[in-house]
């Protein structure tokens, strides 16, 4: 699928992350998640994350698992290990094929069949370029795992699709269909109530505390 090739390159070995949550590193074709490395203060958050990941990657494992989606592959007390996916992080690979579009809302659509909302699709960083140029996901830490496809599965699952129609209009706006376009201007009950309330201290937290950014390391493979 596309027009070209993408190449990353990451060395086996490479420390891809490190933050007060602890620290995320390639071991040849395995990424681990390591806790322990947390701050103090941020060990019980940051396994509770972790876990949360955990339960994600083995509820999409199911059934033989989903091609773009990391294979979970050990959970320890403080270590969550899963597969490498080789690919380029969106804010670098600047993705222009409609196909990579059309194959990334089918990969969505097969998450929430699931019951799985990713919840973090804002983010370039958590959507990846493959080689041959197919999506992939990453960072599944505030992954929700749902029972049932109810109201609360389809408001956030709407909020996953508009992040993905907004990376759409970045890079092929020319593309958008007149129900895409319906579609960003329409926000869930979830996100109107989170962004009156709950991002300005998430902002406030990740931004003036923590120093993140959204577009955050070109290499940022979490």
């Amino acid at each position: 699928m596309g027009s070209g090739t993408v190449s990353y390159e990451s060395v086996p070995g490479t420390v891809l992350k490190s933050d007060v949550f602890g620290c995320v590193r390639r071991e040849d074709d395995v990424v681990v998640r390591d806790a322990s490395l947390a701050r103090p203060w941020a060990r019980a958050l940051a396994r509770h994350l972790m876990r949360r990941e955990y339960r994600a990657l083995s509820r999409l494992a199911l059934g033989g698992g989903i091609d773009g989606v990391p294979r979970v592959l050990d959970l320890g007390v403080a270590k969550l290990a899963r597969s490498w996916i080789e690919g380029a992080p969106m804010q670098i690979a600047k993705p222009r094929d409609p196909a990579y579009f059309r194959a990334a809302l089918r990969l969505l659509r097969r998450l929430h069949a699931a019951n799985v909302i990713h919840n973090d699709l804002a983010k370039e960083t958590n959507w990846l370029v493959t080689p041959d140029g197919r999506p992939a996901l990453v960072d599944f830490q505030l992954a929700m795992t749902l029972t049932r496809r109810g109201a609360l599965a389809r408001s956030l699952g709407h909020d996953d699709l508009r992040h993905l129609l907004k990376h759409k209009r970045t890079y092929l706006p020319d593309r958008l269909t007149a129900r895409e376009k319906r579609i960003l201007t329409r926000q869930s009950v979830v996100s109107r109530i989170w962004m009156s309330t709950g991002k300005k201290v998430y902002l406030f937290v990740t931004r003036k505390i923590l120093r993140w950014r959204d577009r955050e390391g070109a290499g940022d493979r979490t």
